[in-house]
């Protein structure tokens, strides 16, 4: 019984990462559509959600299963529910994937092409967060996840710094307005992608060392 456990877990982990290198892919790919222009990597991105959404259920399902014929305690324990909050945090990176889709296509279809401004550095900066966290989810690694925390707010900042010189750009030509706004969603999509990548670190710190660090806080 006890080794059927923990196949079930690894089933639940390996399918985890399974959904972590499909949603950072359609994030790799959404952003790159962005400062490419490019429209079929837009159009890939929201199709491929669907195999994402997928992915969830099963997820959910095996985690209510185990949770409902089994009695898992300690590490275990703390493993499933890390797993269904990342599991959650991942669904919503692949919706805020589509929302960065649909955004560059709305720039591809403006007749104006605008400075993208700090989007470059919000881009590898969010990348990179995503990549660190799954890689301390898959390395079980609470160094590399605490990397992840202390980047977050560098991404809130660049959010600020983008809303302040769209508007700006606006107030400058009120043609610019479909591309502005659009630009202002890309930032907000970014910096909700960094928080999620974040809560994601923050369940590998819960799961490996029983540190609940939610808010960057601690009890000492």
């Amino acid at each position: 019984m006890e080794r059927h456990f923990q196949q079930e877990l690894e089933g639940v982990k390996t399918t985890l990462i399974k959904m972590a290198s499909v949603v950072e892919e359609n994030i790799n790919d959404a952003v790159k559509a962005i400062l490419e222009r490019n429209e079929v990597l837009a159009r890939k991105v929201i199709e491929s959600d669907v195999r994402i959404n997928t992915l969830e259920i099963e997820i959910d399902n095996a985690i209510i299963d185990m949770l409902a014929l089994q009695q898992p305690v300690a590490g275990d324990l703390r493993f499933i529910i890390a797993a269904q909050k990342i599991n959650n945090d991942l669904e919503r990176i692949g919706d805020h994937a589509v929302n960065l889709a649909e955004s560059a296509l709305t720039l591809l279809k403006s007749k104006k092409i605008v400075s993208l401004l700090e989007i470059p550095q919000m881009v590898s900066a969010t990348k990179l967060m995503l990549r660190y966290a799954l890689d301390s989810f898959i390395l079980l690694d609470p160094k590399m996840a605490r990397i992840v925390l202390e980047t977050d707010d560098q991404i809130d900042e660049l959010n600020r710094s983008m809303t302040t010189q769209v508007i700006d750009l606006l107030n400058s030509d009120k043609k610019l307005i479909e591309p502005g706004l659009a630009l202002i969603r890309i930032s907000q999509n970014l910096e909700r992608v960094a928080d999620m990548t974040t809560n994601i670190a923050e369940e590998v710190i819960f799961h490996t060392q029983a540190l609940i660090v939610k808010h960057h806080t601690e009890e000492k």
